[in-house]
């Protein structure tokens, strides 16, 4: 591929295309709003437990963590101008790599990253939803299914009828989770004012702790973080990307970190570690302890962020899938956009179609849990492909060109990232690769293999035809 192949824009190849309408704050709240989901409100005791339930190193390991975050985000900011398509780390890896290292990146986040991540986040939603209703017990697990199944169909409509809608949504969801953690920090800074700094008293004491605790607790923080590369994936909508994607990414980061430590000190006012530690939910615990009758705010602001978390996963899936299919590695009809309203159809209803059948499942996140290396896996050989791009492609128009130290690092943070589950659980990353390198058939079969029998051909034809006339979709 040439060099201005890497800097064709995206979609001049086609007379109907994907238009630039999202704003640098539109490109704000997509990374805000996917990296902030439950978790902060739910479960933020995983960095606490493996830091020796120590105060003082549990804030600095989230403060680590969003510092390493910035740094990949940095490199994601030079990758981003360089390479102008959309597609994040699968159009990163193919174009260093080839074609099946790239569509092994696009095959495991496809069929089971993206659609699981979004059916889980979608009950999370569905079930904070839910237990005002059910005060005394938890809600039926049929109604939290349907809810979220409702929660996934209204989102896939909002992004079938216009961008500027889900762009809306975006913005609206992702300003109600941080009014909740404002309300969470300022509740906390109120009592740190009135003195109440009895759990910051003796702030390094811990239990013993080793380096794989640390290591832990880093793996731990770092994965609250997953979502600050997926405006890549959205380049070629941005307004002036060379601008904005770089804005965008260093803005989203810097607040995500200053919210997640501000909100862990909170907690940490109000909770001792041992009740963070027992808690299922510990913003929910907080608002009961602190607000009385209305505990209840904060459950609904938990439920209102998973719906926007939601909307993003749902927004960057389908231009996932877009790109894969106009790089002629899914089926061209998910590369088609709407004739009159500008949205990628067949790519959004892939991705929701998926979703609804995980909702099915009754473990999704042990499947999760087996290719979740695939996330670390993926940014570090995005670094490697902008180190190979400095090395190969030297005279390709970088608008931005970080010092050659802060990639090397963040690649050393990835592959400590890797080796980290590697040891810990060596069977599950064998099962997860294994998953990983099913693709391969698929790929074969799917992509290389262009003898079909012309009966197969001949029906493949007739359905996409009939399915693009349904759709009302064109790709020219």
């Amino acid at each position: 591929m040439s060099d201005s192949a890497s800097q064709k824009p995206d979609t001049e190849v086609s007379g109907i295309r994907l238009k630039r309408e999202l704003s640098l704050l539109n490109g704000v709240t997509i990374i805000v709003g996917t990296i902030i989901g439950s978790g902060i409100f739910l479960t933020p005791k995983g960095v606490l437990e493996s830091s020796g339930e120590s105060v003082g190193i549990s804030i600095v390991i989230w403060i680590i963590c969003g510092v390493i975050s910035l740094l990949g985000a940095l490199c994601y900011a030079e990758l981003g101008t360089t390479i102008t398509r959309s597609g994040g780390d699968y159009a990163y890896i193919k174009e260093a790599f080839g074609d099946i290292p790239g569509f092994l990146q696009l095959w495991v986040n496809i069929i089971i990253i993206r659609p699981t991540a979004q059916a889980i986040v979608s009950l999370t939603f569905a079930y904070y939803a839910l237990q005002p209703l059910f005060p005394t017990c938890s809600p039926p697990q049929l109604a939290v299914q349907l809810l979220a199944g409702l929660c996934i169909t209204l989102l896939t409509w909002v992004n079938l009828m216009k961008v500027r809608w889900a762009a809306r949504i975006q913005d609206v969801f992702t300003a109600a989770k941080l009014l909740a953690l404002t309300l969470i920090i300022v509740t906390g800074a109120v009592l740190l004012g009135m003195g109440k700094v009895e759990n910051f008293e003796d702030l390094f004491a811990s239990k013993p702790i080793g380096a794989s605790d640390v290591s832990l607790a880093l793996y731990s923080g770092l994965f609250a973080y997953v979502g600050w590369n997926f405006l890549n994936l959205v380049t070629e909508e941005l307004v002036d990307p060379g601008k904005n994607l770089p804005r965008a990414i260093y803005i989203s980061v810097s607040i995500v970190t200053v919210v997640y430590v501000l909100s862990n000190v909170a907690y940490f006012t109000v909770l001792r570690p041992v009740e963070i530690l027992e808690s299922n939910a510990v913003a929910v615990t907080f608002a009961d302890r602190i607000y009385g009758h209305f505990a209840w705010i904060l459950p609904a602001f938990v439920s209102l962020s998973c719906f926007g978390g939601v909307n993003g996963l749902l927004f960057t899936s389908g231009r996932l899938n877009f790109v894969g299919a106009r790089e002629g590695q899914l089926p061209p009809i998910l590369a088609m956009i709407h004739v009159i309203r500008m949205t990628p159809v067949p790519a959004i209803l892939f991705t929701s179609f998926l979703s609804l059948i995980m909702l099915l499942l009754p473990d999704m996140a042990t499947l999760v849990n087996y290719v979740s290396f695939v996330q670390w896996l993926s940014v570090g050989a995005s670094i490697v492909a902008m180190l190979w791009l400095r090395r190969n492609r030297p005279h390709i128009r970088r608008p931005i060109k970080l010092p050659l130290v802060i990639p090397i690092t963040f690649l050393l943070v990835c592959a400590f990232l890797l080796i980290v589950p590697l040891i810990a659980k060596p069977k599950e990353m064998g099962i997860g690769l294994a998953i990983v390198l099913s693709g391969i058939p698929v790929y074969l079969v799917g992509v290389v293999w262009q003898s079909k029998p012309r009966t197969f051909v001949r029906f493949y034809d007739s359905l996409m035809k009939s399915c693009q006339r349904l759709m009302y979709v064109s790709s020219d």
